[in-house]
């Protein structure tokens, strides 16, 4: 009797992105939840120069047993998402941003199938651009999403 074999997934090749850090993935108008681990949040405290109280204070609000960062209340964009004077936006703490949005777009919404990947495409422009990640790295970054 043979072993069963798991069927690759349709990535398999790779997927190609890059983050071209437009803010996109970032923005409203829907809410959405951005989790942030104990270790995360004292990343973030230590990164702006601050208490690990003070951000849970300013920039996280508890959902059930878990943190996620708060959003702006005038338009849904994640609260660390600034404008720059010329109108392109970034994430304040990008070098310390949550793993959640560093295993962006590979999250398992957008892997579903070719169709889920493009309809990502519409809102990410690094999407199907740049560098492509082999499926040892995707697979590795859906398990850390999974935490």
């Amino acid at each position: 009797m043979g072993t069963l074999r798991k069927k690759a997934p349709w990535y398999a090749p790779g997927l190609a992105f890059e983050c071209r850090q437009c803010g996109r993935c970032c923005e409203g108008p829907e809410e959405g939840y951005v989790w942030v681990s104990k270790t995360e949040i004292a990343a973030i405290a230590r990164y702006l120069g601050t208490g690990e109280e003070d951000v849970r204070n300013r920039y996280v609000r508890r959902v059930g047993r878990r943190y996620s960062l708060i959003e702006q209340k005038e338009s849904n964009d994640c609260i660390f998402l600034v404008t720059n004077n010329d109108g392109s936006k970034k994430c304040r703490i990008y070098a310390v941003r949550p793993q959640q949005c560093r295993t962006w777009p590979f999250w398992p919404s957008n892997l579903t199938s070719p169709e889920a990947w493009s309809l990502a495409h519409l809102r990410c422009p690094g999407i199907n651009h740049g560098k492509v990640h082999p499926l040892e790295e995707i697979e590795a970054m859906q398990s850390d999403t999974s935490r």
